[in-house]
């Protein structure tokens, strides 16, 4: 973990409730479900094979075939980057839930409906209270992530340019 982010991380792990971290540490890292009208789907933060592995919609399929051509899944549902698609790869559908707390590009709540078919949600809230609640707590970085996360995200154009730098290595 790089130095600049230790202390957030740090932070975030003394929130939890001692009683939540054994079973935090018990979830896996990737976790297959039967959807009704889906099939197969496979839940994983960032791909099947890697928790920090990014890529985008706008990754070519080719790069992306060897992650999933042979998973044996209808679908696969992932985050990471914090941008919501629907796109095929080879004949798995991949699917970016998008991020609730820290969307790129519109702001906002970023969800994903499954069942019987999937459908990409966004739902607007009141940013203004978000932030100043945000501001009010201890976190280190509190002021600038409202500011900068919450009242105006980071636009999906420029994410797109910094992950496909950073993309499947």
């Amino acid at each position: 973990m790089p130095e600049q982010y230790r202390p957030l991380i740090r932070w975030t792990a003394q929130q939890l409730r001692p009683e939540y971290e054994g079973l935090l540490a018990g979830w896996p890292k990737t976790l297959t479900l039967g959807i009704p009208g889906i099939g197969e789907v496979l839940f994983c933060h960032a791909t099947p094979r890697n928790e920090n592995e990014i890529f985008t919609r706008l990754t070519p399929e080719q790069r992306l075939l060897p992650v999933f051509e042979a998973l044996n899944v209808s679908a696969v549902v992932c985050g990471h980057t914090h941008m919501q698609f629907d796109r095929m790869v080879g004949t798995v559908r991949v699917v970016n839930a998008g991020s609730v707390g820290m969307p790129f590009g519109e702001p906002g709540a970023d969800w994903l409906l499954l069942g019987p078919d999937v459908q990409l949600r966004h739902t607007r809230y009141d940013l203004a209270k978000a932030a100043q609640q945000i501001r009010d707590t201890d976190y280190p970085q509190a002021q600038d992530f409202a500011a900068n996360n919450v009242l105006q995200p980071p636009s999906e154009t420029k994410m797109l340019d910094l992950f496909s730098r950073a993309e499947l290595r």
